[in-house]
């Protein structure tokens, strides 16, 4: 694969050189081959010059779903990967969010297989638990050296806190990562939103943030005791961030992240009972949004992510209380954090996280192997159906005016341009 971006504006700040300048890119063969102000165009070579056209490093989500095996009817992974690369994402990890459920070692194989060759690259999540059952732990050292990046029984608490200091004491024998989903299933109860004068108003089941809290403050115990890594996917409540914090400041390791929309949506968007908005963990308050992105900000949530949970009609299109919990992210991450933050935070949160999952972080130099996403960051839209590449059009962004269009990527010597 041989392009020339032109007069493309680079935002990377880690290379201070290029920072914000605008420069000629020409890759030859997903290999960065020259960088300069005019770079001669060579013959038959594709030329991409495009509208404001700014490049930044591969975008990293932490927290996707698809649906294969078992429930392609929500998401392929060909597509799923298609989609997260023209939404900007080089690298995703994938939830295992599946039926079956990965908790294997062939199971790894299988989902790295099904993702060869693509230009957004596949990092699987192993099950913390056979079946994610919550019972007896998976083949977690098997999973691991099949390519598996961590464990995760997918939105479900670890209910067991000796399970859980043994997962986080095995794990330390081959330096695995162990998540736990912030929720204690017994204080939420049948709750669908969360617990306070929203909920009370529409007459919802409530979700209070101490079923969060309780559960993080009992991990965070349990952590400080065993040692190990332990990562708290999506913090939904203020309380959490200073739960977070506070274990940081103790040395233990611990990451958490946060999903797209507990930043930028809150419990008020639930007065119509649309079931887009309804996920796991909740929306909360608008003075928790203002503290999870505070949190973001000052680093104490590690990285944010657009929790992508493709959901069919047929669990969407029911009663609130019904509804299943999910809403599409990919498409609209970038263009919703570029509401909130500006260009260069949105790009640093977009391309963190890497690191966490032991997998090697791009860099933007000649010689350099292409891991790039292109973009114009000052394109405002409303977000409508037709901006859903994905086969489930679940989103609650849907009418949300959002600010920035991803062109596509260039990564692993493919491109989705």
């Amino acid at each position: 694969m041989n392009i020339l971006l032109k007069s493309a504006k680079i935002v990377c700040p880690e290379n201070k050189e290029l920072h914000l300048k605008k420069r000629d890119i020409l890759i030859k063969k997903g290999v960065i081959e020259k960088i300069g102000v005019s770079v001669e165009t060579p013959a038959s070579i594709k030329v991409i010059d495009k509208e404001n056209l700014h490049v930044s490093l591969g975008w990293f989500d932490s927290s996707v779903s698809f649906g294969e095996p078992g429930l392609e009817e929500r998401e392929t992974i060909a597509n799923g990967l298609y989609t997260a690369g023209k939404s900007g994402f080089t690298d995703i990890v994938l939830n295992p969010n599946t039926n079956p459920v990965p908790d294997t070692s062939s199971d790894v194989v299988f989902l790295k297989e099904r993702g060869h060759g693509m230009a957004t690259k596949i990092y699987p999540l192993g099950t913390l638990t056979k079946n994610a059952n919550g019972v007896e732990l998976a083949e977690l050292f098997d999973m691991k050296n099949a390519g598996a990046v961590a464990f995760y029984d997918f939105k479900k608490q670890v209910s067991n806190p000796n399970l859980l200091k043994i997962a986080l004491l095995y794990a330390q024998n081959f330096d695995g990562l162990v998540y736990s989903f912030p929720q204690d299933g017994n204080i939420k109860g049948n709750g669908v939103a969360h617990e306070g004068e929203m909920s009370t108003k529409l007459g919802l089941k409530g979700i209070p943030a101490l079923s969060e809290e309780l559960q993080i403050a009992r991990d965070l115990f349990i952590l400080e005791y065993t040692g190990g890594k332990m990562h708290i996917p999506t913090l939904s409540s203020a309380g959490s961030v200073k739960l977070i914090a506070e274990a940081k400041k103790k040395g233990l390791d611990i990451t958490c992240s946060v999903a797209v929309h507990n930043l930028l949506f809150s419990d008020e968007s639930l007065n119509e009972f649309d079931s887009h908005f309804k996920v796991s963990p909740p929306l909360r308050t608008k003075s928790d949004s203002k503290a999870l992105i505070k949190g973001l900000k000052n680093g104490t949530i590690d990285f944010v992510t657009s929790d992508h949970i493709p959901m069919d009609i047929e669990h969407k299109r029911v009663e609130f209380d019904n509804a299943k919990s999910g809403s599409l992210g990919l498409e609209s991450a970038f263009g919703g954090l570029n509401t909130i933050f500006d260009l260069e935070e949105t790009i640093s949160f977009l391309t963190k996280g890497r690191s966490r999952y032991q997998i090697e972080a791009p860099k933007l130099k000649e010689g350099s192997k292409a891991c790039l996403t292109l973009f114009n960051p000052d394109k405002e839209y409303t977000f409508e159906t037709k901006d859903i590449l994905s086969t489930s059009k679940n989103s609650m962004f849907l009418g949300s005016t959002l600010k920035g269009k991803v062109y596509g990527i260039i990564n692993n010597d493919q491109s989705t341009l």
